[in-house]
C-alpha cells in the first residue's frame, strides 16, 4: 500500500562507484561466518577479502563489493550474487567499542551511503564505532532485479485509484498479475531470493568478514524488520538493537499493510488538516480541517478532469495528489509546508510563480521507482503469506477507498501482486526476543506508514524491549531535531543502558 522510508533518508543517493583509494584490508572471520548459513558454507564466501575503496559521492565512507550465495540455504545451487558494502571508520580509534551496522528502508531503501549522514548527525556514536550499511540484495550496485521498464512503472498506478467501475479493477489486477509475472521472468532466477531472511544471513557474512564479533544495530522503518529477524536468527551476535519506527514484524506483511489505509488517513485528518487550517491566512484552504478537507477533494475531483502539467511532460493527475499528500505526511518539519504551498499553487496554476510550480513539482512530480517497487513487491510478497482471493481483494479493498481513500484507495494494486505472485519457499522467522539483550524501539502515535498499533505488536512480541513513545506523527524518530529521543539513543548505543521502563518523549519542536 504504502512505502515504508522517509525523504529525508532517500537525500543519499550513488549513481556508480568508483575507486580513489584501497584501505586496509580487515581480516575474515570464517569460523563465524560459516554460521550465516546454518550449515556448511564454501570457503569462496567466508575467505573472501573486501577490497575496499573510497566511495563515490562520499568520500568520507569506504565502499566494497561482497560476494554472497543467491540461497543460503543451497549455496552451491545456483550464481553467485553481489552485495554492495560501506564503512565510516570510527572518528576516535582510541575510543573504537566496535561496529554498528545500519539498513535501509522500504522496502527498497538503499543503505550504502547513509552512514555519512549518520556520523554527521550523531557524532559521539560516530567517534565511538565503525558504521556500516549495504544495498540488500535486489537493489542497484548490488545484483539487481528487474521488473518493469520505466513506462511499465508509470503505467501501474494509473491515474486515478477511486475509480471502482469494473473496467478500472480490471485494468489494475491485469497490472498487478504483469508485475508479479515479470518479476520471475526478467530476473534472473533472483526474485525467489529477495527476502529479509537471505538478507540478515548477508549481513552476518558481512559481520564476519569486518572481524566483528558482535554489532549494534540501529534501523528504521523496514530496517526494523530486517533488525528483528536478525536479532531472532543471530541472537548472541547482536549487543544493542535500535529499532525506530517498526513495522509490525509480529505478523504477517498482509497484516500490517491492512492497517496502513487508516494510519495514513488518520495522519492527514488528525495532523495536517488542522495545521493548514491554522494557517488559512498563509494559504486560503480552509478554516477548519474540515473546510481545508472539502477544499482538498474539490480539486482532486478537478485534476480528474483537468490534470495540471508540470511543464516536463509530468501531470498532476488524482493519484499524483494522492502521492505527494501522503509522501508529506512522513515529516511534519520537512513535509507540512511544502505540500501546503503547493496545494494553494494548483489554485492558481495558470498565474503561479515558478518558485510555487517548482515546489509542485517537487512535492507531486516524483513517486518512487522501478527498481524501489520491484524490491518492495518481491520482499512483501516473499516473506509472509498472502490471501490469494483476489475477488476477497476487490471487495475489501473496495472498503479501503470508501473510509480510507488517501492510500486505501491504491491497496488492490499491492495487494493484487502478492496473490498472484508465486509461493513463497523463505522461512517464517517469529520474533520472540529469546536470549537478547533489552532493545529499543521508538514509535510515534500517529505516524502514517509504520502506525503506533504495529508498533505495539512489535514491542509486545520482542520480550524484554523498551518502547519510547514519541507524540506526533513523524516516521523516524532518532536524529529528528528530538533531544528527547536522541539523549535515550545515544546513551543505550554508547554505554548500554536502556530505560528502566517503557517512556515517553514530546514531539520534535515541543517543548520540555
Amino acid at each position: 500500500m504504502r512505502v515504508f522510508g522517509k525523504r529525508r533518508w532517500r537525500r543519499a543517493s550513488v549513481a556508480g562507484l568508483v575507486t580513489v583509494a584501497t584501505a586496509a584490508l580487515l581480516p575474515a572471520a570464517t569460523g563465524s561466518a560459516a554460521a550465516a548459513g546454518g550449515g556448511h558454507v564454501p570457503a569462496r564466501y567466508t575467505e573472501q577479502r573486501l577490497d575496499w575503496h573510497t566511495c563515490d559521492g562520499a568520500p568520507s565512507l569506504d565502499c566494497a563489493t561482497m560476494t554472497v550465495p543467491r540461497d543460503w540455504h543451497r549455496p552451491a545451487s545456483g550464481p553467485d550474487i553481489s552485495v554492495s558494502v560501506s564503512r565510516h571508520r570510527a572518528t576516535d580509534p582510541a575510543a573504537r567499542r566496535g561496529v554498528l551496522m545500519m539498513a535501509a528502508g522500504g522496502p527498497g531503501g538503499t543503505g550504502l551511503l547513509r552512514p555519512h549522514r549518520f556520523a554527521t548527525e550523531s557524532p559521539k556514536v560516530a567517534a565511538a564505532y565503525d558504521i556500516v550499511s549495504f544495498n540488500q540484495r535486489g537493489l542497484p550496485l548490488s545484483t539487481p532485479l528487474r521488473c518493469q521498464t520505466q513506462e511499465e512503472f508509470d503505467a501501474f498506478f494509473g491515474d486515478d485509484s477511486r475509480d471502482r467501475s469494473a473496467e478500472a479493477v480490471r485494468g489494475v489486477v491485469r497490472r498487478s498479475r504483469q508485475l508479479a509475472r515479470a518479476c520471475q521472468e526478467r530476473s534472473g532466477g533472483l526474485a525467489p531470493y529477495v527476502t529479509t531472511e537471505q538478507t540478515v544471513r548477508d549481513m552476518d557474512l558481512f559481520r564476519a568478514l569486518l572481524g566483528a564479533r558482535k554489532i549494534a544495530y540501529y534501523g528504521p522503518s523496514y530496517a526494523t524488520v530486517i533488525g528483528a529477524y536478525y536479532a531472532t536468527e543471530f541472537p548472541h551476535r547482536v549487543e544493542r538493537l535500535v529499532l525506530d519506527s517498526p513495522v509490525g514484524f509480529a505478523g504477517t506483511w498482509q497484516d500490517f499493510e491492512e492497517g496502513q489505509p487508516l494510519s495514513f488517513q488518520r495522519r492527514l485528518e488528525q495532523d495536517f488538516l488542522p495545521w493548514l487550517a491554522a494557517r488559512d491566512a498563509t494559504y486560503h484552504y480552509g478554516r477548519t480541517a474540515a473546510e481545508a478537507k472539502a477544499k482538498w477533494e474539490a480539486r482532486r475531483r478537478a485534476l480528474r478532469d483537468r490534470p495540471a502539467g508540470l511543464g516536463d511532460g509530468r501531470r498532476v493527475t488524482p493519484n499524483r495528489l494522492d502521492f505527494g499528500t501522503s509522501q508529506a505526511l512522513y515529516n511534519a518539519a520537512e513535509g507540512f509546508a511544502p505540500l501546503a504551498t503547493a496545494l494553494a499553487a494548483l489554485d492558481h496554476w495558470d498565474t503561479a510563480t515558478p518558485a510555487e510550480r517548482d515546489t509542485a513539482g517537487m512535492v507531486f512530480g516524483r513517486y518512487l521507482s522501478p527498481g524501489f517497487l520491484a524490491e518492495y513487491t518481491a520482499v512483501t510478497c516473499n516473506d509472509t503469506p498472502w490471501s490469494r482471493d483476489m475477488d476477497g481483494w476487490v471487495r475489501r479493498t473496495a472498503t479501503y477507498t470508501a473510509k480510507y481513500p488517501l492510500v486505501g484507495a491504491r491497496a488492490l494494486a499491492f495487494a493484487a501482486t502478492c496473490a498472484a505472485w508465486p509461493a513463497s519457499r523463505a522461512p517464517r522467522v517469529h520474533v520472540t526476543g529469546k536470549d537478547l539483550p533489552t532493545t529499543l524501539l521508538l514509535a510515534s502515535r500517529h505516524d502514517p506508514a509504520a502506525h503506533y498499533e504495529g508498533a505495539l505488536g512489535a514491542h509486545r512480541a520482542l520480550r524484554g524491549s523498551r518502547l519510547v513513545t514519541v507524540a506526533g506523527g513523524d516516521h523516524g524518530q532518532y536524529q529528528n531535531a528530538n533531544p528527547c529521543v536522541d539523549a535515550l539513543v545515544d546513551r543505550y548505543l554508547l554505554t548500554g543502558a536502556a530505560p528502566a521502563k517503557d517512556a515517553g518523549c514530546p514531539a520534535p519542536g515541543s517543548a520540555g
